[in-house]
């Protein structure tokens, strides 16, 4: 649990980092090994790219720092419910479990608005557990939505 709290609030580093600059503040880091071998925060407005999304860019981060597409045996750790194409996403890149902080009720594709990862029919399993650093994640929603309000 502690690793748990540990990368979770790495994550939430990289949800800062989104914040700063006024994008939705999520963030998320994979781990491999003991090790963080991919980081990203939302810049979806800021590439105006559709698919920029924290779990995209560390994805993209951990294929370039390991040179596979493969990521075994790894943990993403993000702030929020990944939506449902970063599930498949992850699906694709064969990453082994998820850990997420809080719900995303309108786009969540794990709990939320599908369950990707329960389907018994795909290819690969990914476990998944959820409510770490909870209301820490959902207090820096909430200051960003109003924030967001109030320009």
């Amino acid at each position: 649990m502690n690793n748990h709290i540990f990368y979770m609030q790495q994550a939430i580093l990289e949800a800062k980092k989104a914040y700063e600059i006024m994008e939705v503040p999520i963030g998320a880091v994979i781990v491999k090994n003991g090790s963080i071998i991919g980081r990203g925060f939302n810049k979806k407005e800021t590439q105006k790219n559709p698919i920029s999304h924290a779990e995209i860019e560390a994805i993209q981060q951990a294929c370039l720092n390991i040179h596979d597409w493969r990521l075994n045996n790894s943990t993403l750790y993000v702030t929020a419910e990944p939506c449902i194409m970063c599930a498949g996403a992850i699906l694709h890149a064969r990453i082994d479990k998820v850990i997420f902080g809080v719900k995303e009720p309108k786009f969540g594709g794990i709990i939320s608005q599908d369950n990707i990862f329960d389907k018994s029919n795909l290819n690969h399993t990914v476990s998944y557990e959820y409510g770490i650093l909870e209301d820490e994640i959902s207090n820096i929603m909430k200051s960003f939505f109003k924030k967001l309000r109030n320009r």
